[in-house]
């Protein structure tokens, strides 16, 4: 996870007014966590002993976590 912030003073909003923006970004280097691979590796329903193998087998379809997000804020302090 990664975070910037910058501060810039709003004199016109008094003594105290600020303006802050943000942005965070969550996954930066979008590491990809693979999820398990399909474990069927035949049909099952032919009862042949000679099935060949399902084209799905050990296929990774999912991830476990998200991808790279990024996330932006504007705040208004008086």
């Amino acid at each position: 996870d990664f975070s910037v912030t910058k501060d810039t003073a709003l004199g016109f909003l008094g003594e105290g007014g600020n303006l802050q923006f943000r942005a965070e970004i969550f996954n930066l280097l979008n590491r990809a966590n693979f999820g398990m691979p399909n474990g069927n590796v035949f049909n099952g329903s032919s009862g042949n002993q000679y099935e060949a193998p399902l084209g799905t087998a050990g296929l990774i379809g999912t991830t476990a976590t998200s991808s790279r997000q990024i996330q932006l804020a504007l705040r208004v302090s008086f």
